[in-house]
């Protein structure tokens, strides 16, 4: 310790013990260096506290009542529907009508559609807003399923119509897996288990994804696009910030209203 701090310093046996000797005019910088290093020694040793953030069930839970909610108003599918001929996602219109890439998330053709779209939405949701926030996650899965929404619309034929929250849905199983590979750390063996996610978003892309009547076009734009979304997540890293998580929902759920009122209104 006194050699650190620069003090000259002799120390010799004496019995059983030792002698610490240090020049005169030394006395009071060594006697604060070894008592500064005794009271370091003293003081307790704290573990780390390792953050742990809870994970929001209530977000996911109340998305997908509230797509429960949106079902019991709109209804099901059929051929005098006004929200269905205001809001689908119609292929041909899509350019002209951007609004139709949100609306279309929030239509369900029966009540299987609706009941597996909120179950999947109260389980993934909650993964992805822990990860980026409850505000910024509930955005960029909105934003990344209108845009998988879009560019299936300019691949379908202009007759193609489709609607439901599986594209969102889907996004947000492409951004969980970017989020977790881009969150693996060096070695060997972290890295190849951060493939493990992709690999498994990619399973449930083809297994799930690619039932009878699914449109596994928007499922694979939708996954493409959460993926691209989830990268942009992973390089600006979570929000700070109570105030800006509740901006970032506030404009979610902005755009969701301004997209049925220019449906309906403007």
């Amino acid at each position: 310790m006194l050699a650190s701090a620069g003090v000259p310093h002799r120390l010799e046996p004496w019995g059983e013990a030792w002698t610490l000797s240090v020049p005169e005019e030394e006395v009071g910088r060594a006697r604060e260096a070894l008592e500064a290093f005794d009271a370091e020694e003293r003081a307790p040793v704290r573990p780390p506290v390792v953050a742990d953030r809870p994970v929001p069930w209530v977000l996911g839970v109340g998305v997908g009542l509230l797509l429960i909610e949106g079902f019991v108003v709109t209804g099901p599918a059929t051929a005098a529907s006004r929200w269905f001929e205001r809001g689908a996602a119609m292929a041909g219109l899509m350019r002209a009508e951007l609004w139709r890439s949100v609306t279309a998330l929030l239509l369900h053709v029966d009540v299987a559609h609706i009941a597996g779209n909120a179950l999947a939405t109260a389980v993934l949701l909650p993964a992805v807003a822990q990860r980026l926030g409850a505000g910024a996650g509930l955005l960029l899965v909105l934003l990344a399923g209108a845009v998988g929404n879009v560019l299936a619309a300019m691949i379908h034929s202009p007759g193609h119509a489709a609607v439901g929250a599986s594209t969102a849905t889907f996004a947000a199983i492409g951004m969980l897996g970017v989020l977790r590979f881009c969150s693996g750390s060096a070695g060997e063996h972290r890295r190849w288990k951060s493939w493990t996610v992709p690999a498994a978003s990619l399973l449930l892309l083809a297994f799930l994804g690619a039932g009878r009547g699914a449109d596994v076009l928007a499922h694979v734009t939708g996954f493409a696009s959460g993926a691209v979304f989830g990268l942009v997540g992973a390089v600006r890293r979570q929000p700070r910030g109570l105030a800006l998580q509740w901006t970032f929902g506030a404009l979610a759920a902005a755009i969701v209203a301004a997209c049925w009122l220019r449906a309906f209104v403007w």
